[in-house]
C-alpha cells in the first residue's frame, strides 16, 4: 500500500531507548520508519511491532554506521521499500566505558569517534545527496549536553565526538539550506535509559539527579518530542539549532 503524503523517516540506532521512543513517536505522527540497529535484533523486531501496531510501514535494517558500505546499503534498502526519505534522525552513538581519558582504552576512543562522527558524517553526506535529489528533507543530530559540559573524569571522549556533531549541524545546516534541506541537533541530558549499564554503572540516573535542576532524569520520550517537533511543518524556520533537553543542566 503506498502512502506518498507520508513522511518517511531513518531513525539510526533505533532499537532501543531514544531511538525506539523516536520510532514510535514519529510513527504516532505520521511518519513511515526506517529503523535502523547493529546488535539488538529482538530489541528492533520488538520496536518495529509496537510502530507497526499504530499503523505506520516499518522497515528493519541491521547497519553498522561507522561503515561506508552498510550506510550506502541501509540508504538504499530504506528508499526501495519505503520510498525517498524526508527526515533522517542521527541517533546511532556509543559512550565507551566510564573513565578518565588516560584510562581509556584505544579501542574505547576510536570507535566513540567512529560512531559518534565519521557514522554520523556519513548518514548526513548520504541524506545530502539524497534529498538535494528529491527536493528537500531534514536531518536531525543526537548529539548530547555533555558537548558543552566536557564530562571530566566519566568520557571527555564522547563529550569531544558530541561537539564535533554540534559544529557539523551548525555548518550543514548552512550548506544545505539553499537546498531545502534543514539541519537541527537535539542535546539530551542525563537520561534514562540502558546506556549507563553499558557503560558500567547502573544506577547512575538515580545518582546524578540531585545536581540536575528538574532533580530527575529525563525520559527517552521526552527527547522523542523534540526530535519529533524539528521534524514537523511547525519548525520550518528552524535550522542550525541545537535544542537542549538536559532539565536545566
Amino acid at each position: 500500500m503506498s502512502h506518498p503524503a507520508r513522511p518517511i523517516t531513518l531513525v539510526t540506532g533505533g532499537s532501543r531507548g531514544i531511538g525506539a521512543a523516536t520510532c514510535l513517536r514519529l510513527a504516532a505522527d505520521g511518519h513511515d520508519i526506517a529503523l535502523a540497529y547493529v546488535q539488538d535484533e529482538a530489541a528492533a523486531e520488538e520496536t518495529a511491532a509496537a510502530v507497526r501496531a499504530s499503523g505506520a510501514r516499518c522497515l528493519v535494517v541491521r547497519a553498522d554506521t561507522s561503515q561506508e558500505a552498510d550506510v550506502d546499503r541501509l540508504f538504499d534498502t530504506a528508499t526501495a521499500g519505503l520510498g525517498p526519505l524526508t527526515g533522517l534522525v542521527n541517533n546511532a552513538g556509543v559512550t565507551g566505558r566510564l573513565s578518565r581519558l588516560a584510562d581509556a582504552t584505544t579501542e574505547d576512543l576510536r570507535r566513540v569517534v567512529d560512531v559518534n562522527l565519521f557514522g554520523t558524517l556519513l548518514c548526513c553526506r548520504r541524506a545530502a545527496r539524497d534529498m538535494t535529489a528529491n527536493g528537500g528533507g531534514a536531518i536531525v543530530n543526537i548529539s548530547s549536553g555533555a558537548a558543552t559540559l566536557g564530562s571530566p573524569g566519566e568520557y571527555v571522549h564522547y563529550a569531544a565526538s558530541k561537539a564535533a556533531v554540534d559544529t557539523l549541524t551548525l555548518g550543514l545546516s548552512k550548506e544545505l539550506g539553499p537546498d531545502g534541506i534543514r539541519v537541527n541537533g537535539v542535546a539530551p541530558g542525563l537520561t534514562d535509559t540502558d546506556m549507563h549499564a553499558t557503560m558500567g554503572d547502573p544506577d547512575r540516573p538515580a545518582r546524578m539527579a540531585p545536581e540536575i535542576p528538574l532533580r530527575r532524569a529525563c525520559a527517552p520520550a521526552e527527547i522523542a518530542a523534540a526530535v519529533a517537533w524539528l521534524l514537523s511543518a511547525d519548525a520550518s524556520y528552524t535550522t542550525g539549532t541545537v535544542l537542549r533537553v538536559a532539565g536545566g543542566r
